[in-house]
């Protein structure tokens, strides 16, 4: 666990209830650690049915199986988690897949439904039974998508996943318009060169280099990924950035996307060399 998880001591999520999808590792298992250590109840929902247990044991969350490209797995993950708890405060809509790589003139059709299932259908599904279960226990809470720095910027994904994450962007502006009289916030968070098992995955199969690891992906987002030169992020990064709206503190923030991305898709660091 990070110093930055190690050293806080507020209790931001005092006695929230949360689902994190996707929460067995990566980001999602960045979030459901730091949640917990904020005072929130957390159900872990995945797929991985090794990873998600292990680790819902060492930071005492619950472990639900849940696919998010079946409606009745997210809404399933709902209702438990309602009945367990008596109320859902937050869902973080988490949960995604990279994509095939490669040129769109030979796109495979199944591949790209099955990505847009993960990618686009699992958020929907999470807004859409968050929503119901948050406005009939009357709470006024806090859903929070991954989006992607590939939403704002072309040739950062595949072109389903860019698709997906562009279109992730356009469903929480959209629910926040809706969901705004019930006092439900809606926004997203954008990831941007986070060493993922999904991030190495790309740079293996794009390089042909099966040997390559995160540290490798590291170096190469901190070289010339951000405009913090020898910054990479991290997956407690994003995970920072989803507990700030997740809680109160951003009660007045809604339909919105926050990148996390050291600046890279905001601004070009090739004249750097002139404030040195």
């Amino acid at each position: 666990m990070s110093s930055s998880l190690c050293n806080s001591k507020s209790n931001r999520l005092k006695g929230k209830v949360a689902i994190i999808t996707g929460g067995a590792r990566g980001i999602g298992a960045a979030a459901a650690r730091l949640f917990a250590l904020h005072g929130a109840h957390v159900t872990v929902a995945d797929i991985l049915d090794d990873e998600g247990p292990a680790l819902c044991t060492k930071i005492g969350a619950r472990y639900m199986h849940c696919d998010v490209s079946l409606e009745s797995d997210v809404a399933a993950t709902v209702r438990s988690t309602v009945a367990q708890h008596g109320c859902l405060d937050i869902m973080f809509n988490n949960a995604g897949i990279a994509g095939q790589l490669g040129s769109i003139t030979h796109l495979n059709s199944k591949l790209m439904q099955n990505l847009l299932s993960v990618n686009l259908c699992g958020p929907v599904y999470g807004i859409k039974h968050a929503a119901q279960a948050m406005i009939k226990g009357r709470v006024q809470g806090s859903i929070v998508c991954t989006a992607s720095s590939a939403a704002l910027m072309g040739g950062l994904g595949s072109h389903a996943y860019t698709m997906s994450k562009e279109a992730v962007v356009g469903i929480v502006r959209s629910a926040a318009c809706e969901l705004g009289v019930h006092g439900i916030r809606v926004n997203c968070v954008s990831p941007h060169g986070v060493a993922s098992d999904m991030l190495v995955g790309a740079y293996r199969e794009i390089l042909g280099r099966e040997d390559l690891g995160a540290e490798a992906v590291d170096r190469v987002v901190a070289e010339s990924g951000s405009l913090l030169k020898g910054r990479s992020a991290t997956p407690e990064d994003v995970a920072n950035a989803a507990l700030f709206l997740a809680s109160d503190e951003s009660g007045f923030v809604t339909g919105h996307n926050l990148v996390v991305d050291g600046g890279f898709t905001s601004a070009c660091n090739t004249m750097s060399f002139i404030y040195q």
